[in-house]
């Protein structure tokens, strides 16, 4: 259900049913659009709902869509509308006038763009007060907030906050052998980043992280910026110092019990929710829990 996963903290300082909002429906976009943003039934049913609730998770999926001019199309009509004027008039347009033809350009060819189509995964865990969305891409996430907060009266979101950074919490992973606890284990994936000017990356992959080859650049002041990790032997995942999940995957031993074995959305998503809910509530004890006030 989610392979990548941003949290926030939420609130709404007025009453609100999430049942009974009025979403905006998803559109395509029409002949000179382009881009449109709406909301479409998670389960990918015609005419469904736009808001599922499973096991008193909320689960939403956002649709975006772009028509997007290829430069090289742009290009070639620039080249022979530019070609058509020196000729008719006998002088060059100059810079602005280029700018204008580009934008009408643009405008000429957008009807018959290809549109490209991607979705976004939302849950809401009304009871914990805490939004996931499934991305880990920035400029998406904030498109889903936007989209979010003009849906849901009072709704106010919070990038969520602990009390010791990502990078701290993966710093002290790898530069302590001993350091690993119950709930969380080193996998075999890491990059780590210089602190100075330079920013020079290293990235290990399919490597045995423990070692004092790593532990050396954490001591020269190298600092984790991904780290993989496993959760209690269930869920496998990437640590950002941003503090996003990425590459989520679910072990085997998930899958072992009957309920996991149930094909269909509603199995699918009792069993990612299942898991990530006390992932998560164990990631936020191991980064410190949030500070005060902020909760």
């Amino acid at each position: 259900m989610f392979k990548n996963c941003t949290i926030y903290r939420i609130e709404f300082t007025e009453p609100t049913i999430l049942s009974e909002i009025d979403f905006l429906p998803f559109e395509p976009c029409g002949p000179m659009q382009e881009r449109s943003v709406g909301w479409t039934p998670p389960r990918s049913e015609a005419h469904g709902a736009l808001i599922e609730f499973v096991n008193s998770q909320a689960i939403m999926e956002l649709t975006i869509e772009t028509k997007t001019v290829p430069a090289q199309a742009i290009d070639k009509r620039l080249d022979e509308l530019v070609d058509s004027i020196e000729k008719t008039t006998g002088r060059k347009p100059g810079k602005k006038e280029r700018r204008n033809l580009i934008d009408d350009i643009r405008l000429e060819l957008l009807p018959a763009a290809f549109p490209k189509r991607s979705t976004v995964g939302v849950w809401i865990d009304r009871a914990a007060g805490l939004l996931t969305i499934g991305t880990a891409t920035q400029s998406k996430a904030d498109l889903v907030l936007t989209e979010l907060v003009n849906s849901m009266p009072g709704l106010q979101v919070a990038l969520l906050q602990t009390t010791t950074s990502p990078a701290g919490f993966m710093t002290n992973l790898l530069a302590d052998e001993h350091r690993q606890g119950p709930d969380f284990f080193v996998g075999a994936e890491c990059e780590l980043a210089a602190s100075d000017e330079t920013k020079a990356k290293i990235r290990f992959t399919n490597c045995d992280l423990e070692t004092q080859e790593v532990r050396d650049h954490i001591l020269h002041g190298k600092r984790p910026t991904k780290l993989a990790l496993s959760w209690r032997g269930r869920v496998s995942f990437v640590l950002t110092d941003s503090g996003t999940l990425r590459k989520l995957k679910f072990m085997d031993v998930v899958f072992e019990s009957g309920k996991a074995r149930e094909a269909g959305f509603d199995a699918d998503v009792a069993i990612a929710t299942g898991e990530l809910v006390p992932l998560i509530g164990c990631l936020i004890a191991a980064l410190g829990g949030e500070p005060e006030g902020d909760k």
